[in-house]
C-alpha cells in the first residue's frame, strides 16, 4: 500500500493525495494551486494519476485549494463517487461553478489583450511556457528523488505580480455541471467503504461549514491488521464563532497534519477584534475606503459576524458595507441550511431569531457592473471582496484602484501565501504589477491572523498530542509517521522539530513523492 503526495507538499495550495492499497485507488482532496504566475502554472502539469484508474475521491471541504480541480479530473475520466459531507458538497458547487465562470471570463480577456497588445502578449505566453516547463521538470524531479527539490524556490522568486489570464480555460461551466453529479453525501462519524477495502469517517474539522478531518481504514486483501490513515484537512480553531472546534483524534498509524502555520501563534482574539474595529473607526474619520480581501467561504462569514456584533454594542460606526463576492452571499445562504454544524453561540442566536450571519444595511453586491459603481459611493464605506489573497476575483480589481490612494486601508484577516499579492504587500512591497500595470502602494496595509480560520502552532500541537497523551512511541494507536503537508517550507521547519518532541516520527514529503504504508 502506497500514498503519493501530488500535491499539497511544501506549499500551502494544491491539496491532492493519493492512495492506492494494491486493489483500490483512492484521492483525498483534488485542489487548485493558487498564487503567482509561477504557482498558478502547476495546474497545468498532468495529473499524476489516471483519472479513470480513481474508484472514489475523498473531499475534506469545499476551498478552492482542495477541489478545484475536480472538473478537469472528471472530464479526463473519473466516474467514480466524490465523496464529502452534505455541507461540502453543497459549498463545493458554488466554488467549481464560479471558479469555471471566471476562468472563462479571463481567457476571454486575454483574447482580447492578445489583438490589442500582440507583442507584450507574445512575451507572456513565453513567460507562461518557461513556467510550465520549469514546473514539469519539478514534478520529474521530484518523483526521481523523493525528499528531493523544492518546488517552491521558483514560486518564491516571484515578484508582486497578478495576472488574471491564461490562453485556454482549465475546465468550463459544463465541465462543472457535470462534476456535480459525482457527489455523495456522508455524515459526520458513520464510517463508509468508498471502495474496496477503504472505509472512511468523515469528523469535523471546525475549519469551514462542512470541512472534515479524514479518518480511513485501510483492509487488507491478505488480512492482517488495519492500517488507519489521519488525513487532518484543514484544521479550524478551537473557541472561535459559528462553528464547533475541531475533533479529537487519539489513534493512528499515519497522520498527514497541515502546517500552515508553523512557528507562529495567533494574537488572542478579542485583541483581533479590537484590531478590526479600530482600522474601521480609523476609516471613518479619515472618509477612506476599507478593503478586506477575503474568501467567500469561511472568513467572510466570520468576519461579517465580528463586524455585526461591533456595530451593536456601539464600539464602530455603521458604515456602508458592500459584500463583493455573489458566491458569499450563496454561502451564507448554504450556512444557513445547516444549523447542525454551529457551536452554542450561534445555535442560540437562531433560537432567538437573531440573523448572525448580516451585518445591518449590508449591500449585496450581484455582478461586474455594479462591483465597478462602487467606487462611485461616497466614503466612508467598506468592501469586503474575495479572495482573500489577492490572487483574483474581485478584490484584485478593489486593489488596483484603492492601492495608490493615501486614504485607503487594506487589511488581510489570514494567511498570505508565499508568492501572492497580499504576501508581498504585507510584507512591505512598495508597488504592485496588476494585469500589466505598475500600480505605486500608498494606502496602509495592514493585517490581523485572529480571524485564520486555521489552527496556529500551539494549536496543531495540541491537536497532535491527541496522538501521544499517556503512550509512548509503538504503543498502539501511536503513528509511526506524521507527514506535514499544507505549509510553506519555513513554517514546516519551524514546526517539525516540535512535533519530534511529542515522541513523533515528522517527515516533510516532497511533491510527487511516494510512501509506503505498510
Amino acid at each position: 500500500m502506497e500514498l503519493t503526495f501530488l500535491g499539497g507538499a511544501r506549499t500551502v495550495t494544491g491539496s491532492r493525495h493519493f492512495v492506492d492499497t494494491g486493489r483500490a485507488r483512492v484521492l483525498v482532496d483534488c485542489g487548485m494551486f493558487q498564487g503567482g504566475p509561477a504557482e498558478a502554472v502547476r495546474n497545468r502539469v498532468p495529473l499524476g494519476v489516471d483519472p479513470a484508474s480513481l474508484d472514489a475521491v475523498v473531499l475534506t471541504h469545499a476551498h478552492l485549494d482542495h477541489c478545484g480541480l475536480l472538473p478537469l479530473l472528471v472530464r479526463e475520466g473519473f466516474h467514480g463517487r466524490i465523496v464529502a459531507t452534505s455541507a461540502t458538497a453543497e459549498l463545493a458547487r458554488l466554488v467549481l461553478l464560479d471558479s469555471a465562470k471566471l476562468q472563462v471570463e479571463f481567457a476571454k480577456r486575454a483574447a482580447r489583450r492578445e489583438r490589442h497588445h500582440p507583442e507584450r502578449a507574445a512575451a507572456e505566453e513565453a513567460r507562461e511556457e518557461r513556467l510550465y516547463d520549469e514546473a514539469v521538470k519539478l514534478a520529474a524531479d521530484g518523483a526521481a528523488s523523493p525528499g528531493g527539490p523544492d518546488p517552491e524556490s521558483i514560486l518564491r522568486a516571484a515578484g508582486p505580480e497578478v495576472t488574471l489570464d491564461f490562453d485556454e480555460p482549465l475546465y468550463t461551466e459544463d465541465d462543472a455541471e457535470a462534476t456535480l453529479p459525482h457527489f455523495s453525501a456522508i455524515a459526520y462519524g458513520a464510517e463508509t467503504e468508498v471502495a474496496p477495502g477503504v472505509h472512511v469517517t468523515l469528523l469535523d474539522a471546525g475549519h469551514i461549514l462542512g470541512s472534515s478531518i479524514v479518518r480511513m481504514r485501510l483492509q487488507r486483501s491478505t488480512g492482517g491488521r488495519d492500517t488507519v490513515v489521519v488525513f487532518s484537512g484543514d484544521l479550524g480553531r478551537p473557541g472561535t464563532p459559528i462553528l464547533r472546534d475541531p475533533t479529537p483524534v487519539d489513534a493512528a498509524d499515519i497522520v498527514l497534519c497541515e502546517s500552515t502555520y508553523g512557528g507562529r501563534e495567533h494574537e488572542a482574539a478579542e485583541r483581533s477584534i479590537e484590531t478590526l474595529a479600530g482600522v474601521v473607526r480609523a476609516t471613518a474619520a479619515r472618509k477612506g475606503v476599507l478593503l478586506i480581501p477575503s474568501f467567500a467561504i469561511g472568513r467572510t462569514q466570520e468576519i461579517v459576524w465580528e463586524l455585526g456584533r461591533l456595530v451593536d454594542a456601539g464600539r464602530i460606526p455603521q458604515l456602508p458595507l458592500f459584500l463583493d463576492s455573489p458566491m458569499a452571499k450563496a454561502a451564507s445562504d448554504v450556512y444557513r441550511r445547516h444549523p447542525e454544524a454551529y457551536d452554542e453561540e450561534t445555535a442560540a442566536l437562531l433560537r432567538a431569531n437573531e440573523a448572525p450571519l448580516d451585518y445591518p444595511g449590508q449591500h449585496i453586491v450581484r455582478d461586474a457592473e455594479e462591483s465597478e459603481r462602487i467606487e462611485r459611493t461616497p466614503a466612508p464605506y467598506v468592501v469586503i471582496a474575495s479572495n482573500g489573497m489577492l490572487t483574483g476575483g474581485r478584490s484584485v480589481g478593489h486593489a488596483a484602484r484603492l492601492l495608490d490612494d493615501p486614504s485607503a486601508t487594506i487589511l488581510f484577516v489570514g494567511y498570505q501565501g508565499e508568492g501572492t499579492l497580499g504576501g508581498h504587500l504585507v510584507r512591505g512591497a512598495p508597488s504592485a504589477h496588476i494585469d500589466g500595470r505598475e500600480v505605486p502602494v500608498r494606502a496602509t496595509i495592514t493585517s490581523l491572523d485572529g480571524f485564520s480560520a486555521h489552527s496556529d502552532e500551539p494549536e496543531l500541537l495540541a491537536w497532535l498530542g491527541g496522538f501521544v497523551r499517556g503512550r509512548r512511541p509503538g504503543d498502539p494507536g501511536v503513528p509511526a509517521r506524521v507527514y506535514l503537508v499544507h505549509g510553506d517550507p519555513p513554517a514546516q521547519q519551524a514546526l517539525a522539530p516540535k512535533v519530534s518532541a511529542l515522541g513523533l516520527t515528522v517527515e516533510v514529503p516532497a511533491w510527487d513523492q511516494t510512501v509506503s504504508l505498510d
